[in-house]
């Protein structure tokens, strides 16, 4: 069996696409270790904000209230999980 064509040239008008998809661009120039370095400092700062919140909260210094304390702690552990 002889096939002329790629599998996914066969495809592409099927799906209505012309031509191989490229990187859009807005995602140019951001490559995997860019948005890893970003995710991970993004978690940092929620981190130590979910920290330094629990610390004023237990020892009463806090303007934030409970509420706060614990929304920003639950944020910085999805951060983390993902």
């Amino acid at each position: 069996m002889s096939v002329p064509t790629k599998p996914v040239d066969f495809i592409r008008p099927l799906a209505g696409i012309s031509q191989p998809l490229g990187k859009s661009s807005g995602a140019q120039g951001t490559g995997f270790q860019d948005v890893l370095v970003q995710a991970l400092q993004t978690t940092s700062a929620l981190q130590k904000e979910s920290g330094r919140l629990s610390k004023d909260f237990q020892l009463e210094n806090s303007t934030a209230s409970l509420e706060e304390t614990i929304l920003v702690g639950v944020k910085s552990n999805i951060a983390f999980s993902s």
